[in-house]
């Protein structure tokens, strides 16, 4: 299997977080922590997408983005860069997600949500 690079896996991530969106605007309760933590970490996803970090370097791309907040070392930031990695080492380890991923991480959540 060729090596698959952050940045591939990270953008197909962004078609997957459209799916939880449709979801959390459905709730009846107030989603604003969801919002907030969902935009963490699409920007997460949209700099790796754009800096394209090695593959080895990748957690290390995370940590840094968690500590080099504007405000100081952002616990939110860590949360969901912790996340984004979880999703990436299951990328790589499970061809199921993987292929899902590849697919277009199709759900019935972002289906509906295009209604």
């Amino acid at each position: 299997m060729a090596e698959v690079r952050p940045a591939q896996i990270c953008r197909r991530l962004l078609a997957a977080l459209d799916a939880s969106e449709g979801r959390r605007r459905r709730r009846k309760r107030d989603t604003t922590p969801d919002s907030i933590g969902m935009e963490i970490k699409r920007t997460l996803l949209e700099e790796a997408v754009r800096d394209d970090p090695d593959p080895d370097a990748f957690e290390g791309w995370l940590l840094e983005r968690s500590m080099s907040a504007p405000s100081g070392p952002s616990g939110p930031i860590r949360a969901m860069a912790l996340d984004v990695l979880a999703e990436w080492r299951l990328a790589q380890t499970s061809g199921v997600f993987r292929n899902w991923l590849e697919q277009g991480a199709r759900s019935d959540d972002a289906e509906t949500a295009e209604r």
